[in-house]
């Protein structure tokens, strides 16, 4: 994706932090100016200019770096950003750096941003529309004591979560952190409308090319066996499945903001619980070539 533009007061304020113009933050001579650079694994050294008109330059070539996803800073701003709010590094008093994140928050705020402490009190930034967050955590990091107990509530939430709950209070936010946008769920006051899709959105790009992509959930495990139903009653086996989202797949939607009907690109298959062996075994053995690329599953 193309990089970012601050307005250059906004660049400016952020700049002034990182020199140390500003309250509470550490004051940085053109010698600390380097060391801190280096810290943020940036090679740009000090030509003995007007601080702060040097460091604005240095950011603003950080933010015309490609960002890794829609509505994500480029990752070595965030990198840089993540340096100077180190909580151990807090001056004048500031604990936790709560005035110093404040007024960090002036300028971001103003560009579509906010900044925040994870449960590591390491520094993210997060695109205030769409709630992207524009760094991730190493995934195959060992989890802390409050990830497993939040992963432990997780779990315990989607053994008694409804299907219209699993959909509109985890996957909802969850597409739109990962950058799909348009997110439209059917609803299930008029099963007649959904044309076996309990959701559909758009994914963009780096082409501007759209992609379609329509959900079937599900709350429970999905099986392979004949009588397998939800806590709702709902039918879940796998077969049953399948037919919905070739239902899904041969289906317009209407997409407003275009004011056109399209196609479902790919279709996931979305399980709250489990899906079982033999269900895997049973969309191996009846995806056929052209449709195996179309359809995904995840429990």
């Amino acid at each position: 994706m193309a990089g970012m533009q601050f307005k250059p007061r906004n660049v400016e304020a952020i700049a002034n932090m990182v020199i140390g113009d500003v309250p509470h933050f550490e004051h940085r001579s053109s010698y600390y100016i380097i060391r801190f650079m280096q810290e943020c694994d940036l090679d740009d050294e000090h030509d003995g200019t007007t601080r702060w008109r040097w460091t604005t330059n240095v950011l603003d070539n950080l933010l015309a770096d490609p960002s890794p996803t829609v509505n994500c800073l480029p990752d070595r701003f965030v990198k840089l950003l993540r340096v100077l709010m180190d909580k151990r590094d807090a001056q004048n008093g500031d604990v936790g750096s709560v005035v110093a994140l404040a007024a960090l928050h002036g300028p971001l705020g103003l560009e579509g941003f906010e900044a925040f402490y994870g449960d590591d009190d390491q520094l993210y930034t997060r695109h205030i529309a769409t709630c992207t967050v524009s760094a991730h955590s190493n995934p195959h990091r060992p989890f802390t004591p409050t990830e497993i107990k939040k992963r432990e509530r997780l779990a315990a939430y989607l053994n008694v979560c409804s299907e219209d709950q699993l959909i509109e209070e985890l996957l909802l936010p969850l597409l739109r952190q990962l950058g799909f946008h348009r997110i439209t769920p059917a609803g299930h006051k008029d099963k007649n409308l959904e044309h076996g899709k309990d959701a559909w959105m758009r994914f963009t790009l780096p082409s501007q090319h759209m992609l379609y992509f329509g959900i079937q959930a599900k709350g429970g495990k999905l099986d392979a066996s004949a009588d397998t139903k939800n806590r709702a009653g709902a039918n879940t086996n796998i077969a049953v499945i399948h037919n919905q989202v070739l239902m899904m797949l041969n289906s317009e939607i209407f997409d407003p903001e275009l004011s056109r009907r399209v196609l479902v690109d790919h279709a996931y298959i979305l399980a709250g619980g489990e899906i079982t062996k033999s269900a895997r075994m049973w969309l191996a053995q009846n995806l056929d070539a052209t449709r195996r690329s179309r359809i995904m599953f995840m429990d």
